[in-house]
């Protein structure tokens, strides 16, 4: 699904250059150049992110961010022209995620963007991550962090749990070796893919009845590991 970014300015300049450089990206976006029209338009869809400038016309930026936060949660990252600490606070207070001071460069601004996203992301994921998750005989508890196969609990280390929990809220995803390094380990991990086989072959030992036809985590061959149902 492409994210969907609202542009909000009266410089039609900036607007042209934003939309350019995040369409490079693949983003879907929507560019208006007044409060009014803001507001309408977050109403009528749902935006990943709102990039919001201070200084608009009808409404300012600080009141759409209002207006917005009345019936929508979606993240607004407010651009402002002048340095001044009270127009970042205000729109902090406004309810605003963040702001970026003008002129600013396009790549902070990208940065800034996935970096609320991945935020954003991380809260849903929480927040619909069920407690518990049933898969034939396989019992997850994510709050317990415990694992059971046919109501036998099995001792699983904490990075071999990761990697389950990660595959079972994923089913039939396949991860590659070096996207579980990633995700599991970390960016900064000094290890090496082969961790991951380790790991994946530990925890088929603990949780297969016969590992070397795994009934729950698979091999694609050439590609990664993935749930299955």
């Amino acid at each position: 699904m492409a994210k969907k970014v609202l542009v909000v300015d009266d410089e039609k300049l900036i607007v042209k250059g934003i939309r350019f450089s995040l369409e490079q990206d693949g983003m879907e976006v929507d560019c208006v150049y007044d409060g009014e029209e803001a507001v309408r338009m977050a109403r009528e869809k749902e935006y990943d992110i709102v990039l919001l400038d201070v200084m608009l016309p009808k409404l300012t930026g600080f009141e759409v961010c209002q207006q917005i936060r009345e019936f929508s949660t979606m993240p607004i990252v407010m651009l402002t022209a002048k340095g001044d600490d009270m127009d970042k606070i205000l729109g902090l207070e406004y309810g605003a995620d963040d702001y970026i001071t003008k002129p600013f460069n396009i790549l902070e601004v990208k940065a800034r963007i996935r970096a609320i996203m991945r935020r954003t992301a991380k809260k849903a994921t929480a927040e619909n991550k069920k407690k518990y998750v049933e898969v034939g005989d396989l019992v997850l508890d994510c709050e317990g962090r415990r694992v059971s196969i046919a109501g036998k609990e099995i001792n699983l280390t904490a990075k071999e749990f990761d990697v389950l929990e990660l595959l079972v809220f994923n089913p039939n995803k396949v991860f590659s070796r070096e996207n579980l390094l990633n995700i599991v380990w970390g960016y900064e991990y000094p290890g090496d893919v082969r961790t991951v086989d380790v790991h994946i072959r530990r925890l088929r030992e603990k949780i297969e009845a016969n590992p070397s036809e795994p009934k729950y985590v698979h091999t694609k061959w050439g590609v990664g590991y993935y749930f299955q149902h």
